[in-house]
């Protein structure tokens, strides 16, 4: 049998193909999936679970004429695949290569760049409404799943969705197989049912009909209408969106190939809000991920083989792992307590602390906005919750950090894994904004450990300090912290002194700060001797440190791994004008400059930034030079 895949570089291609080809370019596409991303590392169960249902859609569709919006992204890649990107698919989520997530700028095929949750039906209701407005004629189509569902955004799109009445479909990829049961052929009988002409048209027939009985019509109509909606109560499991205002149309098996192109061709017919519900299975065709989708999620380089990850080596923790530990060390004699995830419970690493205290760890799904709020009452009533958040997402809940915790000085910690570049998932994924938008705000204090010893003093000191409190730190290795010690905390506001010498000041912060200590070793091999600072607080700076150190060395460098505009380096200029220093120093910033980093692998990112040894090096050598 000979290969298809090799044959099919768009979609015009692919509907060449016989319906009973499909299923073979399936599996081929999958070998291709996985057979890149054991190599390249990426989101390999999502997508795997999404093949057939790219390629029904891309059968049925019209595209890019039509528009496929996939939410959060993870699900795309069999899309990439089909649509003029087979080749270059090796390079995925490379520095300048194939995105791990659908980009405007990389295709036509993707419509609307994505990374984050929840965002798809907003995006495709907002298309729809251009499209009406300037009377074109072209389907939208929105993929939402891997529980994003359970954000407020796709409610609200729901909502506006359903009351606006656009032609519009919304596919509900649910692969939690929380109703697995309702797959099968009484399923798609009942869904060939109400997606099919003839049910319709009927139905229309007998509306008709009876509004024009006179007197007994309308009151039999509306008797009627009730029966047909009690009837639906029963058999659909989807009688909240219709309730919304969609047609629900479902469930159906989202690997069945003839299943899905009949249906998303009578779909196609109906010019009203549509809800798709399709059931598929989360690392569909590659048993490993099968049987453990969360772990690849996300998954490392991997053995296809085996399925083992390829480890790095050095350090064996990361400091995520090091949080976890370390907050179940602290949980277990403060039965205050809590921890709060937004659908990360491994990722952040606190599925740890949820096997040991079950009943103080809340996994409150994809609600970022939620969680927070969620975390200021309990801190209300005498708890101290930890809330493990990627520094990314925390971007969705900033009213609530400003609002509902730092207004009320809540003693609420954030605990901001992911922070600064994470390399391969890219800009949607790059927490490099938090410390701007963190700092600004009263009541809160704001740290970053230069290792996992650190981070576990960093939580001690969250946990005492009575008011806000957020930790920054790295997806990255670190060394562990001492099993054996209590974990004491730090002196709120002080920094420590790592290296003395007279030619140059660096200040750093957090994953900073072991670059920063090779740099100083580097320079004193040139001769030039440089006091390493790690400053541990961006808010608050260590005041008395800084200035008495300013005062005596008049070249500095601030070093941090987030955007310049805002940062720990404007907060060391912002000190050192208030204690009118400024004019008598000569002052470099590295970080990250005005521009959204591209995807590739960490060490990359960081070096065109000059956020290594070597960068840090030249800008010393280079204020030392210029007097």
């Amino acid at each position: 049998m000979s290969e298809l895949l090799p044959q099919i570089n768009n979609p015009q291609d692919l509907k060449g193909l016989s319906p009973a080809d499909l299923p073979q370019l399936a599996e081929e596409i999958r070998d291709l999936i996985i057979s890149t991303v054991s190599k390249t590392g990426g989101h390999l169960a999502s997508s795997l679970g999404a093949v057939e249902l790219a390629i029904a859609l891309h059968y049925c569709y019209d595209t890019p004429t039509d528009k496929i919006i996939w939410d959060v992204g993870h699900q795309s890649y069999a899309h990439k695949i089909l649509t003029e990107r087979r080749g270059r698919f090796c390079s995925l989520r490379e520095y300048r290569g194939l995105s791990g997530f659908p980009k405007c700028e990389e295709s036509p095929y993707d419509c609307f760049n994505t990374g984050h949750s929840s965002t798809s039906i907003s995006a495709g209701l907002g298309m729809a409404i251009a499209r009406d407005l300037q009377k074109e004629e072209y389907k939208i189509v929105s993929v939402i799943g891997d529980g994003a569902m359970t954000a407020g955004m796709a409610f609200e799109g729901l909502n506006q969705a359903g009351a606006l009445k656009k032609d519009f479909c919304v596919i509900l990829n649910d692969n939690a197989m929380s109703i697995s049961k309702n797959v099968g052929a009484m399923a798609t009988y009942l869904n060939k049912i109400i997606t099919g002409q003839l049910y319709n048209r009927i139905k229309e027939d007998v509306e008709s009909i009876l509004r024009s009985i006179p007197q007994v019509g309308l009151p039999i109509f509306k008797i009627a209408a009730k029966v047909d909606e009690a009837v639906k109560s029963l058999f659909i499991p989807g009688i909240m969106f219709e309730e919304l205002g969609f047609k629900y149309v479902g469930p159906i098996d989202g690997h069945s190939l003839p299943g899905l192109i009949d249906t998303l061709n009578a779909v196609k017919k109906l010019k009203r809000p549509i809800l798709l519900h399709v059931i598929t299975t989360k690392g569909k065709g590659y048993h490993p991920a099968e049987e453990n989708a969360s772990t690849y999620h996300s998954a490392l380089p991997f053995s296809i083989e085996s399925g083992e990850f390829q480890r790095a080596e050095g350090a064996t923790v990361t400091f995520t792992q090091v949080f976890s530990k370390a907050l179940c060390r602290l949980a277990a004699h403060d039965e205050r307590i809590c921890a709060i995830t937004a659908a990360m419970p491994e990722g952040t690493g606190l599925d740890r602390f949820g096997k040991q205290f079950p009943e103080r760890f809340f996994d409150v799904g994809i609600a970022e906005q939620h969680a927070l709020t969620f975390a200021a009452g309990m801190a209300s009533q005498g708890l101290r919750p930890f809330v493990a958040i990627y520094s990314t997402f925390l971007q969705r809940g900033y009213d609530q950090v400003l609002h509902d915790i730092c207004l009320q000085k809540l003693p609420v910690c954030l605990a901001l894994d992911r922070a600064g570049i994470v390399g391969r998932d890219g800009p949607t994924h790059n927490g490099v904004f938090d410390l701007s938008y963190l700092r600004h705000l009263p009541n809160m204090i704001l740290m970053a450990p230069k290792d996992g010893k650190e981070l576990g003093q960093m939580l001690a000191t969250a946990l005492n300090c009575n008011q806000p409190a957020a930790i920054r730190y790295p997806k990255a290795k670190t060394q562990d912290m001492p099993a054996e010690r209590p974990i004491e905390p730090i002196p709120i506001g002080k920094g420590e002194v790592l290296r003395e010498g007279g030619d140059c000041l660096i200040l750093a912060i957090g994953s900073m700060v072991p670059v920063a200590v090779n740099a100083g070793e580097s320079l004193a091999c040139e001769g030039i001797q440089a006091t390493v600072v790690n400053a541990r607080f961006i808010k608050p700076l260590d005041r008395d440190l800084i200035c008495t150190l300013a005062k005596r060395i008049k070249r500095i460098l601030t070093i941090e791994e987030n955007v310049l505009a805002g940062g720990f380096g404007s907060a060391v200029l912002e000190l050192l004008d208030e204690e009118g220093l400024l004019k008598m120093l000569r002052i470099t910033r590295l970080g990250i400059p005005d521009t959204f980093s591209p995807a590739g692998p960490r060490e990359k990112i960081q070096s065109l930034y000059n956020l290594n040894t070597k960068g840090v090096v030249q800008a010393c050598r280079h204020q030392v030079e210029k007097t």
